[in-house]
């Protein structure tokens, strides 16, 4: 990516719900910058925090959900004017996110197209919608564009799928009319939170295969959420692995995959079937994510890994520079900390890495104080 236009800036995020429990701190001090034209991909067991972070760059967090610090700066250059323009999000009301933002400039593509989709409404009035309320469209414009967009996105007779509703299309058709109608207004930012765990595999490798095309063809920047660490592979420019409300590693595709430095990426990367992986030797990460109403001292992952020393249980790890470009989170990257051998599939993997390596284009360290 030659261009490395910063277009999203996240800084120290915090996010708590209320609940009848108590307050539950579910993202706690998330950094994260996404650039112009690339795709960021966001992984980790359920309740990591993937979803509500993308929620709160569309300003719709459930009622409960509280922003209790942080900035969300979303950049982008004036239509008219060409002028760059800087929005903190947070800062935002939710007047301003409806006409400004969501959809606008950020738009985001849900697992289920089905709670997506208005079921009393055709294909076409929904794709058309947003270009009328957005840019004003007149109708007959918005229909023109909407059945170009049906088609660009792979739906066969586009034209007559107007006047279908929701429910007479198949799964994989629902999940292309979401990302038609995300796609609408032409935005910067696309945010797809798990497209296509509801979808089978055939299904869904034909939907990845889609949006990577369409960011070749439109140029937009995607967050990618997942817990599927197989479909980053071929999706993806970047990662950040997610736990307990945090990031905990964050480099390029390569190195998340086959240079993993945090005990939790490689738990994920070891319970993954792989072509080398042999028979009956894939693991599943022990235990369960810690309870977040009250956050556990230290690094959040101690009590689940193997590699845990007493450091872990006292103190909270900060970033490690591993290269220009990863970094993690982990006590195991300290010069003072001792040598561990990770899991035999990690070990296969850093040495295809050492033979593949090549070099990187630094960024900018999203965790450095600017």
């Amino acid at each position: 990516m030659a261009d490395r236009e910063r277009i999203l800036k996240i800084r120290d995020l915090s996010i708590s719900f209320q609940t009848d429990a108590g307050q539950v701190n579910a993202i706690r001090g998330v950094d994260l910058d996404l650039y112009k034209g690339e795709t960021i991909a966001i992984v980790g067991e359920s309740g990591s925090g993937k979803s509500v972070t993308t929620k709160a760059i569309m300003g719709i967090l459930a009622n409960n959900g509280k922003i209790e610090s942080g900035s969300i700066e979303y950049v982008w250059h004036d239509e008219n004017t060409g002028e760059r323009q800087e929005r903190d999000i947070v800062k935002l009301s939710e007047r301003e996110m409806q006409k400004e933002i969501r959809g606008r400039k950020i738009a985001m593509v849900f697992q289920d197209p089905m709670t997506s989709l208005n079921p009393t409404m055709t294909i076409g009035k929904q794709v058309m919608e947003p270009m009328i309320y957005h840019y004003g469209k007149s109708k007959e414009e918005a229909y023109q564009k909407a059945v170009e967009l049906l088609q660009e996105v792979g739906i066969t007779d586009a034209e007559k799928r107007m006047k279908n509703y929701p429910h007479q299309l198949s799964g994989g058709m629902r999940q292309r009319v979401v990302i038609a109608i995300a796609l609408s207004c032409d935005p910067y930012v696309l945010i797809c939170d798990e497209p296509t765990t509801a979808l089978d595999v055939t299904i869904q490798a034909q939907i990845l295969d889609l949006m990577k095309d369409l960011q070749n063809r439109i140029d937009t920047s995607i967050i990618f959420i997942t817990h599927d660490l197989g479909v980053v592979a071929g999706m993806a420019d970047r990662v950040a692995v997610m736990y307990a409300g945090k990031i905990v590693e964050y480099g390029t595709v390569d190195e998340i995959f086959f240079n993993p430095q945090h005990p939790y990426t490689w738990g994920l990367l070891n319970s993954m079937p792989t072509l080398d992986t042999e028979s009956g030797s894939l693991s599943a990460i022990p235990g369960t994510p810690p309870d977040l109403l009250e956050p556990p001292v230290g690094d959040a992952f101690a009590a689940r890994s193997d590699y845990a020393m007493k450091i872990d249980t006292e103190k909270e790890p900060p970033f490690f520079k591993v290269s220009d470009t990863h970094y993690a989170a982990t006590w195991l990257l300290h010069p003072d900390a001792p040598k561990v051998t990770p899991p035999a599939e990690i070990v296969r993997r850093q040495q295809k890495f050492a033979a593949m390596q090549k070099p990187q284009a630094p960024i900018s360290n999203p965790v450095a104080k600017e």
